[in-house]
């Protein structure tokens, strides 16, 4: 099974508010990145990645045809380059995301990506259950929460209007 790391910005603190902006990198081959490396590093924003990428290309087949090293060799290294880039690929994400001070939750070890979010939110949560009380989240179907908590005005219900009626017609009976 694949291992994901999640990672979120340390600008934002780990509640409830940031986690639309985890991002979880899975580790092992990457195809796409072995593929086409450059347009790879280039989708992902890896730009410091991608110039390194480069210049490494550019310089290993330029020495090889300076040194008089056939066609097939240079194609051969290119092919092994290529190799070592997919693998390689999620430890440049991880890297990239260290340098822009991200910091690194857990480690997921799920099928998928989507099944790593269910298991990596599922402990998170729980571990954050009682710490964080976000008022924000409340459960659709029910009336929102009417806890007295001191300091707080937003957790009273309001009071209801004279008559007790919400609508257009706020007296039984009344005119049209």
């Amino acid at each position: 099974m694949p291992v994901y790391t999640v990672h979120a910005p340390v600008a934002d603190s780990a509640d409830l508010a940031a986690t639309d902006k985890f991002t979880f990198v899975r580790d092992g081959f990457h195809f796409w990145a072995a593929v086409a490396s450059v347009i790879w590093l280039a989708w992902h924003r890896l730009w410091l990645a991608l110039i390194g990428w480069i210049v490494l290309t550019f310089v290993v087949d330029f020495g090889l045809a300076k040194l008089g090293v056939g066609a097939g060799a240079i194609f051969f290294v290119d092919l092994v380059l290529a190799l070592l880039m997919g693998f390689e690929a999620a430890s440049l994400q991880r890297w990239t995301l260290s340098r822009r001070k991200w910091r690194q939750l857990d480690v997921v070890v799920a099928a998928d990506e989507e099944a790593a979010e269910r298991r990596f939110f599922e402990r998170w949560t729980a571990r954050h259950r009682g710490i964080v009380n976000d008022q924000r989240s409340i459960d659709r179907g029910a009336p929102p929460p009417t806890r007295n908590v001191p300091g707080q005005p937003f957790s009273k219900a309001p009071p209801l209007p004279q008559g007790g009626i919400i609508g257009l017609f706020p007296e039984p009976g009344g005119s049209r």
